[in-house]
């Protein structure tokens, strides 16, 4: 505690002296020289701007469009599909069932004559 109020009391009695970060202009002119030049920036035209802005745009929506109606499609196709065969399964089975009645109908008129 009293190590705090004597390091208090210096600092209050030692006058404060702002340091400035300032140097001659000779000095600030050869830095400046010294330094090697900035590329020149070619500026974009709002016009050349807005036309990219546009069509990277569209390309992006187009791509998403795209890539949504292929994964859609997959979807259908994959449906169909399921239903061709299970179509074609049910076609199988009526079949035989159709000729099962068939021989069933012939063998009860044989057993008439």
């Amino acid at each position: 505690m009293a190590l705090r109020l004597i390091s208090r009391a210096l600092t209050a009695s030692r006058p404060t002296v702002a340091r400035t970060f300032m140097t001659s202009t000779a000095r600030l002119d050869a830095a400046i020289a010294a330094a090697p030049p900035l590329p020149a920036r070619k500026p974009i035209g709002a016009l050349r701007g807005g036309l990219f802005g546009f069509f990277f745009g569209s390309t992006l929506a187009g791509g998403a469009v795209y890539y949504y109606a292929v994964q859609e499609y997959k979807a259908s196709n994959e449906l169909l599909t399921e239903d061709i065969y299970a179509l074609q399964h049910a076609v199988e089975r009526l079949s035989t069932y159709v000729g099962t009645l068939e021989e069933k109908m012939e063998a009860l008129e044989r057993k008439k004559r």
